[in-house]
């Protein structure tokens, strides 16, 4: 049987090219294509699960949204769509008792939030953006073990 590393090198790859792989249940070398691994990648890199999506129109400055609890094994998308821009406003996550880990979620504004406060609801939030332009987004996951929701963009 030859071993990977006295395989033959190439230059390009395409989707049905084969990468071998070790199955680890059986522990028996197996093949696999390069749009399966591709595709298993993007799954790791996705939004987990199913993501809801929550609706607000604030109509004035100073306006409060609080996130709905999150399906489990979901995330959520807020679509804020203010009626203006605002001087200021506030996001309230669902609260930490009711969120899982590696849950997300993805906001976006249509107008400008000059001061936008991102309010953990017994989380530590680390990142937060603290003004949104218009057409403007972020989002955050949330780590259970250190109760923290964190900006990954």
């Amino acid at each position: 049987m030859t071993s990977v590393s006295n395989l033959s090198p190439v230059d390009a790859v395409n989707g049905s090219d084969q990468i071998p792989v070790q199955a680890s249940q059986s522990g028996d070398l197996r093949k696999m294509s390069v749009s399966l691994l591709a595709a298993y990648i993007q799954e790791l890199l996705s939004v987990s699960g199913n993501m809801q999506t929550q609706y607000a129109a604030p109509a004035a400055t100073g306006f409060t949204v609080a996130l709905v609890p999150i399906t489990p094994g979901g995330s959520l998308y807020l679509l804020l769509t203010p009626l203006a821009g605002y001087a200021a406003g506030t996001i309230t996550l669902p609260s930490a008792a009711n969120v899982a880990d590696g849950q997300e979620i993805v906001c976006n504004t249509t107008q400008v939030v000059t001061a936008l406060t991102v309010a953990g609801n017994g989380a530590t939030v680390v990142g937060a953006p603290t003004t949104l332009a218009a057409n403007a987004f972020f989002r955050l996951r949330y780590d259970g073990i250190l109760q923290s929701w964190y900006r990954i963009g």
